[in-house]
């Protein structure tokens, strides 16, 4: 039995090296070894990944898209003052001390360098208040919100910066506003292939961020209590980079308890992310970015 799977996944990694060859993908440093032992598995998967999305039209559908891939708040110019307040808005502890606008705008429009543009739905400022505030109104430290108007703010997305409208509230004791962004990611694609549970590891949690060159890519992995941490290999393609989140030394102990662990990792790329698809190899699904505070979920 051992043989016959062995070599059943020997085939699988000859037809994927062979069907590399003729996708484009390669492997960032060369190397897409798995920390627990699953390289093959982990390697013939990336590549099923980025095969099933490179000239699909769900990647279409991505590069047509909004997705933020970065904060979509920000805080006023010169940041907060002091740890009381710093501490208020990582608790998202909001108290509302004036009027917000009613209904505005169904609609806005995001924009991107050259002036390729896109018209999404807005929430209103009250949704996008509540979305700030959380549920601990009242307590103390807090920050005071005394109104809102509509303006714009700059948003890291998949299709590089672009300017979208947001909801700039004032805040008591400060100058400049805190914004928000109004506008709504678009929804995500249908992945062109299905999630794998024979991938060892865990599928990555989130995106933290994309340098500011989009030659590194920090991620959310998760790994176990009875491990030495998380890895991420990196599989990059023509049109999509696919990473795979392994562990490192996992022991198997009839001791250990199932309790996942949170780590950031930070992958080198060959070459810019551009607007290739940020892809987890064992979902197939994209890699986003999910703030603490930002937009009610997506509509179509």
């Amino acid at each position: 039995m051992h043989t016959r799977a062995s070599r059943y996944v020997s085939l699988l990694t000859g037809l994927a090296l062979f069907a590399a060859a003729l996708w484009g993908v390669s492997g960032c440093g060369g190397s897409q070894k798995g920390a627990d032992g699953g390289t093959d598995v982990l390697t013939v998967r990336a590549r099923q990944v980025a095969a099933a999305w490179d000239g699909s039209t769900a990647a279409a559908a991505w590069r047509a898209g909004y997705y933020p891939m970065g904060e979509t708040v920000q805080l006023p110019r010169g940041g907060l003052h002091g740890r009381a307040d710093q501490q208020a808005y990582e608790d998202q502890n909001f108290v509302l001390r004036g009027t917000l606008p009613g209904a505005g705008p169904k609609d806005g429009q995001v924009t991107w360098a050259g002036g390729t543009s896109l018209t999404r739905p807005l929430v209103g400022a009250l949704e996008s208040y509540k979305t700030l505030a959380g549920t601990r109104v009242g307590r103390k430290p807090h920050l005071t919100v005394t109104g809102a108007k509509l303006g714009e703010m700059r948003v890291a997305t998949s299709r590089g910066p672009a300017t979208v409208p947001a909801w700039l509230f004032t805040l008591d004791g400060y100058a400049s506003p805190f914004k928000q962004a109004a506008v709504l990611p678009s929804k995500l694609p249908q992945p062109p292939i299905r999630s794998s549970r024979g991938v060892p590891g865990y599928p990555i949690n989130r995106l933290v961020g994309i340098a500011a060159d989009g030659r590194s890519v920090t991620v959310v992995a998760l790994h176990g209590v009875c491990d030495e941490g998380a890895v991420v290999d990196v599989l990059e393609s023509k049109g999509s980079i696919v990473l795979s989140a392994s562990v490192k030394n996992q022991k198997h102990d009839s001791n250990c308890i199932k309790q996942a662990k949170m780590q950031r990792v930070t992958v080198q790329l060959e070459r810019s992310v551009g607007d290739r698809v940020l892809l987890d190899a064992r979902t197939g699904q994209p890699v986003t970015y999910k703030g603490l505070r930002g937009t009610s979920p997506s509509r179509s």
